[in-house]
């Protein structure tokens, strides 16, 4: 398996609008098996294809303590929406910040797994809010674009700081 490179804020290539996948093939299943081996190590609990510079609408997250419950939603479609929490965001295409936003208490999802079935699940709680922030991805958005442009530009500043001192 291969870890793969994460894109960072501020790159461009964040901003990529996913495409759906046509057919679920053998190339699909190894990227997965990359992808989730690259949100393990990084370490996260949440990976959209997006963030490796790969376009299309497949994300990977694993919210378990034991990193043994591994989710693939390939073209994932929330059908419903529920309630609203807070939660504390951070992301791996932003490194070290977290912010709390307002997500969806519970949502029902339909996706396609590695095989390329149609299923759908509900989730709750972190998961819900995992689904949600990966799905932003494969549409561009990033969870500090919820953000007031003061933030944004302060987390933007600081990252590039970070980026230029790690050169």
């Amino acid at each position: 398996m291969t870890i793969l490179n994460i894109l960072h804020f501020p790159d461009e290539r964040l901003r990529t609008k996913a495409k759906p996948v046509a057919k679920v093939t053998d190339k699909h299943r190894i990227l997965i098996k990359n992808m989730l081996e690259t949100m393990y190590d990084a370490p996260g609990i949440g990976l959209a294809a997006t963030q490796i510079n790969v376009h299309e609408r497949i994300l990977v997250i694993d919210i378990s303590e034991e990193k043994n419950q591994p989710i693939v939603l390939i073209n994932p479609e929330i059908l419903e929406k529920e309630g609203d929490q807070e939660f504390d965001e951070g992301c791996l295409s932003v490194p070290g910040i977290y912010e709390t936003l307002h997500r969806a208490e519970k949502v029902r999802v339909k996706a396609l797994d590695k095989e390329g079935e149609s299923f759908e699940m509900n989730a709750e709680g972190l998961l819900a809010v995992c689904i949600q922030h990966e799905m932003d991805h494969l549409e561009g958005t990033l969870f500090v674009d919820y953000l007031s442009q003061l933030k944004k530009q302060r987390i933007r500043k600081k990252l590039e700081k970070q980026q230029r001192s790690a050169m």
